[in-house]
């Protein structure tokens, strides 16, 4: 099977802070997954393939810079520092939600009702700059969502799709800090962190139907498969390549 090839380009000079660079998602895999015991006796989520397909499936962004948060305080006029990725300068507010230096979404763009505000606690959503432009084959989109089941608890990026096979530019990521959990703080977000999970997937068109089904044959069916261990990974699951 012939590999598709995702590419990340990013100034030739920034190819250097290698701690920060795309990777794939399974060689950030979290240690108290790999610590799990999976058994006869006492099963857990580590027997569980689906579960490992998140932390598997696609490419990690990481935080570009060293980020300083501090949310629901007003940043003092012109204090900030520069992410310095050898792309370009840009600022960054020590302050995450309230400076002149910093692009926002206003909450109104997402209207009264939208769920994230509340976590937000209703200040603008930042962007976290990201340095790097993605490539995908012709008739292929990304999926960004924060890392399945290995965020960090602190803040998530808003989910999006882009068609990065005609868009040739940095996509950039409105974050949701987690502001009724941690209504005032300051934290550090150690640059190199995994914030974005990049999945491809080719663009397809589909059409849903809705239909019965006999639920005692088809139980029957798979009935002799049920009772082992590794029933899903041995019969239906498929491995799969991220390079």
């Amino acid at each position: 099977m012939i590999n598709k090839v995702i590419k990340f380009y990013t100034e030739k000079n920034y190819l250097e802070e290698k701690e920060d660079h795309p990777q794939p998602c399974k060689l950030n895999i979290p240690d108290w997954y790999k610590n799990l015991n999976h058994s006869p006796e006492f099963l857990t989520v580590k027997g569980c393939m689906p579960f490992l397909d998140t932390l598997t499936t696609g490419y990690l962004l990481k935080i570009p810079v060293d980020l300083y948060l501090e949310h629901n305080q007003y940043a003092e006029k012109g204090r900030y520092t520069k992410m310095t990725s050898g792309l370009k300068d840009i600022p960054i507010p020590i302050n995450l939600n309230r400076g002149e230096y910093q692009e926002v979404h206003p909450p109104l763009q997402l209207g009264e009702e939208c769920p994230f505000h509340q976590k937000n606690q209703n200040l603008p959503y930042q962007k976290i700059i990201n340095p790097w432009i993605i490539k995908t084959p012709p008739g292929y989109s990304c999926l960004f969502l924060p890392p399945m089941n290995n965020g960090d608890d602190r803040f998530s990026i808003i989910p999006g799709i882009v068609d990065t096979d005609t868009f040739e530019l940095e996509v950039n990521f409105p974050i949701i800090v987690n502001g009724d959990k941690y209504p005032i703080s300051k934290t550090l977000i150690k640059k190199g962190t995994p914030y974005v999970q990049v999945i491809p997937f080719k663009r397809e068109s589909w059409k849903m139907k809705i239909e019965a089904i006999d639920k005692k044959k088809n139980q029957k069916k798979f009935s002799h498969t049920l009772t082992l261990i590794h029933t899903y990974k041995t019969r239906f699951w498929n491995k799969k390549s991220w390079k």
